[in-house]
């Protein structure tokens, strides 16, 4: 039987990918800060007979992944997938935003999937096999105010992954990266409210999120993305996943960076008109 250890499966992408792996017949290992708050998982568990073992992980402690890592491989000996899902958001522009955030945001989705990692490598690079399964963001390949710390969290993510796809190959461990546009999460939707900034992005961007969130994208459909990856023996690196991240990746690439920093300059009915042209949404927030 396939193992898969993934990180950050108390809701959304984490919960709905531990799901897809069991009822795909895996042994998983569904890691979380706090399993107290697993509720929702643990009835579907127990609803459908899955082989998911809820286990507590804080991706953010050297400690506690070494501790859960040690604890797992001492009675299973080995993983065969990991898939690093565990990821928080903070938003805000970059004078308002405090330290602590910039710091929490890179401490859990940057150094935390290399703590995993890194636990898990020498087993798989022993074994010549395994599979890594970074869950990034489109916001790995676009940088846009309020989410200045969040997308550079996600393009050191984005960089990383590739060059530890590069070392592990010839030990025949794949690495892929999964980059999942706006997909219908507690995230996402906290992205949707408006705040209170001195600048007009946060507003913008948020009205940007709730008119996606009007014909919502399941989490559900990254993760049989996931799945699908660590089934193949494809080595493609990026997925992009949902309707929008391959067009808002494009959207990006179309534009020179001076073009794209002037558009993201520019006044408000500009903007709103511009989202309206490419993508055909009314980002203009409502009260």
């Amino acid at each position: 039987m396939k193992t898969v250890l993934i990180t950050g499966t108390s809701k959304g992408i984490g919960l709905e990918t531990a799901l897809a792996f069991g009822r795909a017949g895996y042994k998983v290992f569904a890691t979380m800060r706090n399993p107290d708050k697993a509720d929702d998982l643990k009835k579907i568990i127990k609803n459908e007979s899955l082989d998911v073992r809820i286990t507590k992980m804080d991706v953010d402690s050297d400690h506690s992944v070494q501790q859960c890592m040690n604890g797992l491989l001492y009675e299973f000996k080995h993983i065969d997938v990991l898939v690093n899902n565990a990821g928080i958001e903070r938003h805000g522009s970059i004078e308002e935003m405090s330290m602590d955030d910039f710091q929490s945001v890179m401490n859990t989705n940057y150094l935390g999937v290399l703590r995993c990692t890194k636990a898990l490598l020498p087993l798989m690079r022993k074994n010549k096999k395994g599979c890594i399964i970074n869950i990034a963001s489109v916001s790995g390949h676009i940088a846009n105010s309020p989410l200045g710390a969040y997308s550079a969290s996600k393009y050191a993510l984005e960089a990383v992954s590739e060059a530890l796809a590069q070392e592990v190959k010839p030990f025949n461990i794949r690495v892929a990266i999964v980059e999942p546009g706006i997909i219908n999460t507690e995230m996402a939707a906290d992205i949707s409210v408006d705040g209170k900034s001195i600048y007009p992005h946060s507003k913008r961007l948020a009205g940007l999120f709730s008119a996606s969130l009007q014909t919502p994208t399941p989490p559900t459909l990254v993760a049989d993305k996931i799945l699908e990856i660590s089934e193949s023996n494809d080595w493609k690196l990026r997925h992009p996943v949902g309707p929008d991240a391959e067009p808002f990746i494009a959207w990006r690439a179309s534009m020179t960076d001076e073009q794209w920093v002037d558009w993201n300059a520019t006044n408000d009915d500009d903007w709103y008109e511009a989202v309206q042209n490419t993508f055909g949404l009314d980002a203009r927030l409502t009260t």
